[in-house]
């Protein structure tokens, strides 16, 4: 029997091309026409896997959680929560940096989404291991999230143009170098988000020194 010439469509065929989409051109252009007509098929075949786009999009912005690196939250992984915290919230930038356009959709939460609800899991559960109430592990979760989602949402380097002459020293004597962060905006906001990551977790762990002085 000759092979298909076209793959078969599968889950996984649909989610990457919406995704492909989505990270070339952001949310508006998907639809399921234009969906169908990336894959070659006819609409009405997507909802033999999916019911409608927004599931589609459910499923493509849980591939992008399921990037996210959990290895450091594993009880034989050995790392202590401050570095383990560090690590996963490096790990969650980078897949939201790699994919901006998703950032919206994931920042409503994981929902029902199966990786989505393992990341928080993972974070919740190791945070609780590591002796913090269950609540403040919420918060410990909650907050390092806000963290990383703003920092995707936006570049700080990205505001400034690059034009000398938009900082008169006259107006803003102190944004003479302003016009070369453009330029240098992966090391700006990288520089930006450690700082603040560190800041965050020092602030943590003196927190955490006062639930251990309870006793």
């Amino acid at each position: 029997m000759a092979r298909p010439r076209k793959p078969l469509l599968s889950r996984e065929r649909i989610v990457a091309t919406a995704g492909a989409l989505v990270d070339a051109e952001g949310l508006d252009a998907l639809s399921t026409r234009r969906l169908a007509a990336e894959l070659g098929v006819s609409g009405p075949s997507l909802y033999n896997h999916f019911r409608t786009k927004d599931e589609i999009l459910e499923a493509v912005a849980d591939a992008v959680s399921s990037q996210v690196d959990l290895s450091m939250f594993e009880e034989c992984d050995g790392r202590d929560w401050r570095t383990a915290l560090y690590d996963w919230a490096l790990s969650y930038r980078a897949a939201l940096t790699d994919h901006p356009h998703l950032v919206p959709v994931l920042a409503r939460g994981p929902g029902r989404r199966p990786a989505g609800l393992r990341v928080a899991d993972a974070v919740f559960g190791a945070m609780v291991r590591a002796g913090w109430p269950p609540a403040r592990a919420t918060h410990i979760g909650a907050l390092t999230r806000y963290f990383v989602m703003g920092s995707a949402l936006g570049s700080f380097a990205r505001g400034f143009v690059d034009d000398a002459a938009a900082y008169d020293p006259a107006d803003y004597p102190h944004l003479g170098q302003a016009h070369l962060l453009a330029d240098r905006q992966r090391q700006v906001d990288d520089g930006a988000f450690e700082t603040g990551l560190r800041a965050l977790i020092d602030g943590l762990a003196i927190q955490y020194e006062r639930y251990g002085s309870r006793g």
